[in-house]
C-alpha cells in the first residue's frame, strides 16, 4: 500500500517480508515476520516454537479476485492461512465444477488444506472472493511440522486431523446438541483472581460497601447493592468510562459465579439489588491481611483493564439472554452498537436496527439435511462446516454467519455446523423472524417508477415520538432515501425541505449528506443545471397556486445552495462551472427580489457568500502561494497556517538516475503527465520518461499518467525520479533518503514532556485544522475522479507516520541501555499528555512506535522498564486493541467533547472499507444508503473541530521556541529493515 498511511496498513495488513524467500530470509526478517502472524487469528493460538518454524518455511501469496485456488478433487500440495481478503468455498454434488454452490466464505484468520497429510483429494473449490493474502505452506514442510509438533497441532488443525468429538460409524455423523449454560459452573482463575482482588480492595478503601442489610424484614449477609458496586467501579480507573460499561466489567463476575445475585437472578443491575463476592458465601470469610491488601493495590488497574476488555461481550450475552420483549431501550441500543461491530452486519445500517427486536442467544448446532430454522452469526468461539462424505470443508470464526442460504431457498440445510470449543456463542434470528425482515423491508420500501424503470427508491423507518415546540407530535415514521437517479434525489430533497429550519439545524443532516457526497454521483457540471431547472416559475395551476409554488420552490432552492456554497466555500474558485453559475444564479434571484417581496430576505446571506467567493481570489498575495520545502511545514514565519489549493505552486526537485536532480514549479494538482511535461522542459527531452516514487527501503512504484497532486503522496523519506522505462531496475534510494545515524537524544531529554506534547498538539491542530471535510471523500474514491488534490490530508496522515518512526528512530540510535529505558518512559510520558489535550493521532503515532518490532523485541530494556509505566503502557496499548472494529478507541472517543484531533488513519480506514464493501450504483441507481454512510463518518471530523483550540496561555507564552522547532523538524528513519538491523546490533537475539 503506497501513500502517505502507509505504516498504518502495514502495522496491521502488510506481510511484505513474506515474499522474502525462506532460504533468503535473514533473523530481523523472521522476527517481523513472527511479530505479524502472532496478530492474525489463524496464529493467534499456535505455540511460539511452532510459530517460529511457520515463519522460516511459509511462503507468500497475493491472488487478485476471481482466481481459483484450487478444484473439488484435486489432490492438494500446499497449505493455506488467509493474511488479508477473503476467498469463497464451492462445493458440487456432481462432477461439473458449473454446479458448484458457494456454502460460507473464510476470512481473514481461516486456515485450510490439512488434506496433504494423507495426500485425500479436496473437499471443495477455493475461489478468491477479492484480492487476498495468503501464507502457503508446502507439503514436505507441513508434513515435517506436523511430525515435530503433533501435540500442538492436533487442537488447532480443523478434524479430523485436529480433536473432534467422536461420533458413530455411519457415514452420517452424530453431533451432539450442547444445552445452553447461562452461568460458568467453574470460574477461571483469572476471574476468580479478579474477583478476590476487587473484594479486598473494597474492603481495604470502602469496608462499608460490604455489610449485612435488611430488605423486608430480611437479612441478607455480606452483600454490596448494585448502584454502589457501579459507582465504586467509575471513581477506580480512568479505562472506565461510563455506567453501562460497569455493569458490563460486574457482569463477568456474576456470569462466572465470584459475585452472585442473592436470588440467583442472572443479570446483573445498577440498581438497588444485593450481591455478595464468592468468598462471602462462607460464614467465616477471611479479612485481607496486610500484605493482601498491598498486592491487591498493585494488581487493580490490571484486573480493571482485562474486566473492561472482556465486559462488553459478556453485557451483550446478558442482554440476548433476556426474551426480546423484556428488553429496555438501552439494551436495544447496546444491541445495536455491538451488532456494528460484527463482520456479517458491518455494512448494514438502518436494517440492522430490525434485528434488535429478533436475536437471540444459542450455543447450539444443526446437521446436514435439518429443516433450516435460524440464521447464525458466531459472537465468540468458531465452528466447522461438515459434509457428508467430505468432511470438514471450511472453519468459520468470530463475525462469520451461517445458515441464511437455507432460508432464503426454504431447502435443507446443505452442511453440518460442529462446535470446536465449548465456550461458543451466537446471534440466532428464527426463520419467522428473518422472513418477516425480509417482507417488513419490502413492505417498507417505496419506489418511484418512470418508463417502467425505478428512479427513487424510499424505505420507511421508526422517527420516534417527538413533539415539536408548538406542542404537536411529530410523525412517528419518516422515509429515508435508499437509491435513485441523482436527479430525481436533488428533487426529493427539495420537496421535503423543512422551511421553517435554520440553516445549521443538525436535524436537517440527510440533506447535507446530499451536499457533501454529490461530488460523487453528481458533479457541479451537472448540479448546477440542475438546481436552475428547479428555478422557474411552474407552466400550470391558477396565479396564486404558481406564485406560491414559486415561492417555496425559490427558497428551497436559495436554501440549498447556501448550504452548498457553506461546505464547499473556497473550492468552488476553482471550479468554472459552479462560479459561473453562481453569478447566475444570484442575478436571477435579484431581479425575482423585485416582484417577489418574501424572497428579499435571503439575498443579503446570498450576496455575502457570493461575494466572498467570487471576489477572493482578486487579492494577489493569496493567488498561487509558491510553496517551499515539502509545503512549508517547517516554516515558523506564517502567523496561521493556510489550508493548501490545488492551484497553489509547488517548487519541487525531481532525481535523475545518476542522482542528480532538476527543479520543477508546477501546481499542487498536476498531473503525472503535467510533471513529466515540465521535467521534460529543464532537461530538454521527455521521450520515453516515467515518473516514479522511491522509497528509502528501494521500493519503486511506477505513476500512472492520469494521478494527480504526487507530491504528497511519497513516504516520510521518499523521493520522485524521472528516467526512461529502460532504467526502471537501475534507479536506487539517495544517500539523504536512509536518515539519521545519530539520534538527538541529547536535546531530546532536556525539553519537557508536557512541552513537548503541547507543541506537538500545536501543530497537529494546524495541519488537521487545514483539511478540507471534502479531501477525505476524494481520498476515499480516487481524487484522479475529481481532478481535485488532498494535499492537506495527505501532509496529517504522512505527519503520524513521521512521529511514529520518530520514536523508533530515537531508541534505535541509543546505544545506552539506561538511556534507551528513560526514552521509553519519556514516550509514555508524551503519550499520556498528548491523550490529554485529547490529541489521539499523536498519542496512537507514538504507542505504535512503541510496539513495532524493532522496540518490542528490544527485551532488556523493557525489563528495567519501572512497572509503573509499564501498567499505563498496557492500559495505553489496550486501546489500540482492532477488534470489534477498535470498539476500546470508539468508547474512548465517544467521550469526549471537541476540540479533539482524532486517529485519521481509522477514519480513513472506516471509510475505505465502507467504500470497497458497498456499491457505489445499484441497478444503475445511486446507492444513496453508502453516501450516507460515508458522510456520516466525515461528520465527525466536523464534529471533532466545532470547538476551536486554544492552545494553554500558560505554556505557549513561555520561550518555546526550541520545542516548537524540535517538534517540526523531525529527522527519522523510515526503513524497516534498516531500524530491525539497528535493533538487533543493540540487543542481538538471545539463544
Amino acid at each position: 500500500t503506497a501513500g502517505p498511511h502507509a505504516t498504518y496498513w502495514r502495522e496491521f495488513h502488510n506481510f511484505i517480508f513474506l515474499e522474502i524467500l525462506p532460504l533468503e530470509r535473514s533473523s530481523e526478517d523472521v522476527d517481523i515476520i513472527f511479530t505479524r502472524l502472532k496478530e492474525v487469528k489463524a496464529f493467534e493460538k499456535f505455540h511460539p516454537n511452532l510459530l517460529q518454524q511457520i515463519c522460516l518455511c511459509g511462503y507468500y501469496e497475493n491472488l487478485e479476485k476471481g482466481i481459483t485456488l484450487f478444484r473439488q478433487g484435486d489432490i492438494g500440495t500446499n497449505w493455506y492461512a488467509v493474511l488479508t481478503g477473503s476467498l469463497d468455498v464451492k462445493v458440487s454434488d456432481t462432477s461439473n465444477h458449473q454446479d458448484a454452490v458457494t456454502i460460507c466464505t473464510l476470512g481473514i484468520g481461516t486456515a485450510f488444506g490439512e488434506s496433504i497429510l494423507d495426500n485425500t483429494p479436496r473437499h471443495a473449490t477455493i475461489v478468491t472472493r477479492e484480492y487476498s493474502e495468503l501464507l502457503r505452506i508446502e507439503q514436505k514442510d507441513f508434513k515435517a511440522l506436523w511430525e515435530k509438533y503433533r501435540q500442538h497441532m492436533s487442537g488447532l488443525l480443523t478434524p479430523p486431523y485436529g480433536v473432534m468429538e467422536t461420533g458413530s460409524n455411519n457415514d452420517k455423523p452424530h453431533i451432539p446438541h450442547r444445552p445452553t449454560k447461562t452461568i460458568t459452573q467453574v470460574p477461571s482463575e483469572k476471574i476468580l483472581r479478579a474477583g478476590k482482588i476487587l473484594r479486598n480492595t473494597i474492603l481495604s478503601r470502602a469496608p462499608h460497601m460490604i455489610r449485612d442489610r435488611k430488605y423486608h424484614l430480611k437479612t441478607y449477609r455480606q452483600c454490596c447493592v448494585g448502584t454502589e458496586l457501579v459507582d465504586w467501579m467509575m471513581q477506580q480507573s480512568p479505562c472506565v468510562h461510563s455506567r453501562t460499561q460497569a455493569v458490563g466489567m460486574w457482569q463477568v463476575l456474576l456470569e462466572e459465579g465470584v459475585l452472585n445475585h442473592v436470588d440467583q437472578e442472572h443479570h446483573f443491575q445498577d440498581k438497588y439489588l444485593f450481591y455478595r463476592f464468592l468468598d462471602d458465601e462462607r460464614e467465616d470469610a477471611p479479612l485481607p491481611t496486610e500484605e493482601e491488601k498491598k498486592e491487591c493495590d498493585e494488581e487493580l488497574q490490571d484486573t480493571m483493564l482485562l474486566l473492561s476488555q472482556i465486559g462488553p461481550d459478556a453485557h451483550m450475552r446478558m442482554i440476548l439472554r433476556k426474551p426480546p420483549g423484556q428488553r429496555t431501550v438501552d439494551d436495544l441500543e447496546f444491541i445495536y452498537e455491538e451488532l456494528l461491530h460484527i463482520k456479517a452486519l458491518s455494512h448494514l445500517s438502518t436494517t440492522v436496527s430490525i434485528f434488535k427486536n429478533t436475536i437471540h442467544h444459542q450455543k447450539g448446532v444443526f446437521n446436514q439435511g435439518e429443516e433450516g430454522t435460524s440464521w447464525y452469526i458466531i459472537l465468540k468461539g468458531s465452528v466447522n462446516v461438515v459434509i457428508y462424505g467430505k468432511g470438514v470443508v471450511c472453519t468459520l470464526h468470530e463475525g462469520d454467519d451461517f445458515g441464511k442460504l437455507a432460508l432464503v431457498n426454504d431447502a435443507p440445510r446443505a452442511a453440518s455446523i460442529v462446535l470446536r470449543e465449548d465456550n461458543c456463542h451466537f446471534l440466532r434470528v428464527d426463520k419467522e423472524d428473518f422472513n418477516r425482515i425480509l417482507r417488513d423491508v419490502e413492505a417498507n420500501t417505496v419506489r418511484l417508477k418512470e418508463h417502467d424503470q425505478d428512479v427513487l427508491v424510499l424505505e420507511k423507518i421508526p422517527a420516534g415520538n417527538r413533539v415539536s415546540n408548538q406542542g404537536n407530535s411529530q410523525p412517528q415514521h419518516k422515509y429515508i432515501v435508499m437509491s435513485g437517479t441523482p436527479e430525481k434525489i436533488l428533487e426529493h430533497f427539495l420537496e421535503t425541505m423543512r422551511l421553517e429550519a435554520t440553516l445549521n439545524e443538525a436535524t436537517d443532516s440527510v440533506l447535507n449528506d446530499f451536499i457533501m457526497m454529490h461530488c460523487v454521483f453528481m458533479p457541479n457540471s451537472q448540479l448546477c443545471p440542475a438546481l436552475m431547472a428547479q428555478y422557474p416559475f411552474p407552466s400550470q395551476g391558477t396565479e396564486q397556486e404558481k406564485m406560491d409554488y414559486a415561492l417555496n420552490n425559490k427558497r428551497r432552492v436559495i436554501r440549498l445552495v447556501l448550504q452548498w456554497t457553506a461546505l464547499y466555500g473556497d473550492l468552488l474558485q476553482e471550479d468554472e462551472a459552479a462560479m459561473a453559475f453562481l453569478e447566475e444564479f444570484y442575478v436571477s434571484v435579484s431581479d425575482d427580489t423585485r416582484m417577489i417581496a418574501a424572497l428579499k430576505e435571503q439575498l443579503p446571506e446570498l450576496e455575502k457568500v457570493v461575494k466572498q467567493v467570487s471576489e477572493e481570489p482578486k487579492a494577489p498575495q493569496k493567488k498561487h502561494k509558491v510553496l517551499l520545502q515539502l509545503f512549508n511545514t517547517s516554516d515558523d514565519r506564517a502567523q496561521k497556517r493556510q489550508p493548501i489549493r490545488g492551484s497553489d505552486e509547488v517548487l519541487f526537485k525531481v532525481y535523475c538516475i545518476d542522482q542528480t536532480y532538476t527543479t520543477i514549479r508546477v501546481p499542487v494538482s498536476s498531473s503525472v503527465k503535467e510533471v513529466i511535461s515540465a521535467v521534460a522542459d529543464k532537461l530538454g527531452s521527455g521521450e520515453g520518461l516515467i515518473i516514479v516514487k522511491m522509497s528509502s527501503g528501494g521500493e519503486k512504484v511506477v505513476l500512472k499518467p492520469h494521478d494527480i497532486s504526487v507530491f504528497t503522496t511519497l513516504s516520510v523519506n521518499g523521493r520522485l525520479f524521472a528516467c526512461p522505462r529502460d532504467q526502471f531496475d537501475s534507479l536506487a534510494p539517495l544517500p539523504e533518503q536512509e536518515g539519521p545515524s545519530t539520534g538527538t537524544v541529547g536535546t531530546f531529554e532536556l525539553m519537557s514532556s508536557k512541552d513537548l506534547a503541547h507543541q506537538m498538539t500545536i501543530y497537529d491542530w494546524e495541519l488537521f485544522n487545514c483539511v478540507h471535510e471534502l479531501e477525505l471523500i476524494y481520498h476515499t474514491f480516487g481524487r484522479h475522479n475529481f481532478k481535485k488534490t488532498t494535499a492537506n490530508l495527505d501532509l496529517f496522515l504522512r505527519r503520524f507516520n513521521e512521529i511514529q518512526f520518530w520514536v523508533v528512530t530515537e531508541i534505535c540510535l541509543c546505544s545506552q541501555l539506561s538511556k534507551r529505558v528513560q526514552l521509553l518512559k519519556k514516550y509514555i510520558k508524551i503519550a499520556a499528555h498528548c491523550k490529554e489535550y485529547k490529541n489521539l493521532n499523536s498519542f496512537f503515532a507514538i504507542i505504535m512506535g512503541l510496539s513495532n518490532v524493532a522496540v518490542s523485541r528490544l527485551s532488556l530494556t523493557w525489563e528495567k522498564l519501572p512497572s509503573k509505566f509499564k501498567k499505563i503502557y498496557a492500559e495505553f496499548e489496550s486501546l489500540m486493541d482492532p477488534s470489534r472494529n477498535h470498539r476500546a478507541y470508539r468508547l474512548i472517543v465517544a467521550k469526549l467533547d471537541p476540540p479533539i484531533i482524532p486517529f485519521m488513519p481509522l477514519l480513513i480506514k472506516d471509510m475505505t472499507f465502507t467504500h470497497e464493501g458497498n456499491k457505489t450504483f445499484t441497478d444503475n441507481l445511486v446507492n444513496f444508503e453508502k453516501m450516507r454512510m460515508i458522510a456520516n463518518t466525515v461528520r465527525t471530523v466536523k464534529f471533532c473541530r466545532s470547538q476551536s483550540f486554544n492552545p494553554d496561555a500558560a505554556l505557549t507564552n513561555k520561550n518555546h521556541q526550541d520545542v516548537r522547532s524540535y517538534v517540526r523538524q523531525l529527522n527519522v528513519i523510515d526503513n524497516q529493515r534498516t531500524l530491525s538491523q539497528m535493533s538487533h546490533r543493540l540487543e542481538p537475539r538471545r539463544a
